[in-house]
């Protein structure tokens, strides 16, 4: 690519707390347009109108862009909530991660993992063995960073979820967010499930490029969510794992296969 690209981040607060964010690689030409429609989203979150919104916007050179490509996509639909979360566990402990910090992720984000139980602004990070939390600022978190799809990627996987029904920002940045954490140095998992009351989804990408989308992960009306990153490598390589996730930037350039429904019912 050899148009240079500019990260464009918005970070919109209402009451006090953080309620919505968005990320963009995009051109000059671009930048107005897509900070419009960022603008527009902020106005119009389930939690209320943001009472204030930030802009930034940064250079990125042509020689410090990496290119990556998205998970394996499988949507995975559940009864409720309860069976979406021991479904979550299943699909973390196939990938490795630990009994002890699968519950200590749920329970974080169930109970709200910032202090004074409400959502962080960024993701934990989870020992993927001990259950450990490695974040230096538990309030903040680690926020995943410049990264965008490029143009006929983003039309090529809009179109492919809208054969699912399913082609909305919530799964189109995920996915995104998702296919940067695991190409990240020591990361074993992500867990999610969104702060939005109205989005009741989440989903659990492991390290072999799958994107497990699950139906129900929190009861309706929840404001409580966020991310959970399982990692594996060592407190002293911590702060490389934090800086490649907030300031590496990434290019998705492939897409990854969009797997048909798989429907979870309880068993009679």
């Amino acid at each position: 690519m050899s148009v240079e690209l500019n990260s464009l981040r918005m970070r919109a607060e209402r009451d006090n707390r953080h309620i919505s964010g968005a990320e963009r690689l995009v051109s000059l030409e671009d930048l107005g347009t897509v900070a419009v429609d960022m603008l527009q989203r902020a106005l119009q979150h389930p939690c209320g109108q943001a009472e204030r919104i930030y802009f930034y916007v940064e250079p990125i050179k042509c020689e410090q862009l990496l290119s990556g490509c998205l998970p394996d996509f499988f949507n995975n639909q559940v009864t409720h909530w309860q069976q979406g979360r021991e479904l979550a566990k299943e699909m973390l402990l196939a990938a490795g991660v630990s009994a002890t910090a699968i519950a200590a992720a749920i329970r974080n984000l169930a109970d709200g993992a910032a202090p004074g139980g409400v959502s962080m602004r960024g993701a934990m990070l989870i020992d993927s063995k001990t259950g450990e939390r490695l974040e230096p600022d538990q309030a903040r978190g680690v926020r995943v960073s410049r990264m965008d799809l490029s143009a006929g990627v983003r039309a090529q996987l809009r179109s492919l979820l809208a054969a699912q029904k399913l082609d909305n920002p919530h799964v189109v940045e995920a996915l995104t967010l998702a296919a940067k954490v695991l190409a990240a140095p020591g990361v074993v998992a992500e867990l999610c499930w969104s702060d939005d009351p109205d989005y009741t989804a989440g989903y659990v990408a492991t390290a072999d490029k799958r994107y497990q989308r699950i139906s129900l992960l929190k009861p309706a009306g929840e404001e409580r969510g966020g991310r959970a990153f399982f990692v594996q490598c060592g407190k002293q390589r911590l702060a490389v794992l934090i800086d490649w996730l907030e300031h590496q930037p990434l290019m998705i350039e492939r897409v990854g296969r969009i797997h048909p429904v798989r429907y979870w019912r309880e068993e009679s």
